[in-house]
This record gives C-alpha cells, structure tokens and sequence, in this order.
C-alpha cells in the first residue's frame, strides 16, 4: 500500500529516509490523479523494502507542494538522499516510474 505523506511526516519520512521516494503529489477532485492511484499502489507493491512509494494530498499540505513548485498534479518527485532528482509532471506510465527509481 502506498505511504501517505503529510505535512508532519514528510522531513522523517521523504527526505530522511535512506531508500530511492517517490511522491505522488495529487488531490481528491483531480481526474488524472485518480487515473494515477493504481499505478502508484502497483509500484508500492513492486517496490516494497528497495523504495519508498507515497502519496501526498496538495490540499492538506499546501507549503510542501509550494516548496517544490508542484503548480500542476499529478506530480511526481523522485528523491533521493533529500536531493529531487527527476521531477514528472503528468500521468506517466508505470514502466517510465518502475526504470526511474531502479536508477
């Protein structure tokens, strides 16, 4: 099941953390979004203990997603050791997110 990233958890769970994180910056409302959420549950899934796969609701942590510039959703952030390394904007197909975090 993918993570749920919030305001109070993101420092210790995201950036701190010592696996490749992918975030999924979406809402409840977005349409795309919802065409997201089984990929990302799907990717959790594969990627259990090797990444960590979360999600991140923009409307109940809005200064995170203004730290990252995420002016569009879904976004997706690929971190690694706290640093962004791929920024994806869009729906983007599970083996384009699958060979980004095997990176």
């Amino acid at each position: 099941m993918a993570f749920v990233f919030t305001e109070e958890n993101f420092e210790k769970e995201a950036l701190q953390c010592d696996m490749p994180v992918l975030v999924d910056f979406y809402a409840d409302w977005c349409g795309p979004c919802k065409m997201m959420a089984p990929v990302i549950e799907e990717l959790a899934a594969e990627f259990e203990g090797k990444a960590k796969v979360g999600k991140l609701n923009v409307d109940n942590a809005p200064s995170i997603a203004q730290k990252y510039r995420v002016m569009t959703i879904p976004t997706l952030l690929i971190l690694k050791g706290g640093e962004v390394k791929e920024t994806i904007v869009g729906v983007t197909p599970k083996a384009k997110l699958a060979e980004l975090l095997n990176q």
